[in-house]
């Protein structure tokens, strides 16, 4: 089973809770809150989604880099996580 299956409940939390404070910056923009107010919102989301990348790159490492059943899982393991970072870092 895949970690994403295995701990989906608690991911679509955090997914859910990251939307819940984006639609807050919607509605801080729709209201013309002040620029201040809504940066905060915008670093909390930020923040939120770092945490969430953190959370699924260590479950990553651990399901199919660590716990990889031989060396050919490892490598495509560690070769997928490296390409995202890749990505992620650009």
């Amino acid at each position: 089973m895949s970690h994403t299956v295995a701990g989906k409940s608690k991911l679509l939390g955090r997914v859910r809770r990251i939307k819940g404070q984006v639609e807050a910056i919607e509605r801080a923009l729709e209201g013309e809150h002040g620029c201040s107010e809504i940066l905060q919102l915008v670093a909390s989301v930020r923040g939120a989604i770092g945490g969430l990348t953190a959370e699924l790159i260590d479950d990553h490492m651990q399901d199919h880099v660590i716990g990889a059943a031989n060396a050919a899982e490892r490598e495509r393991g560690a070769s997928a996580l490296m390409d995202v970072i890749k990505t992620y870092v650009k």
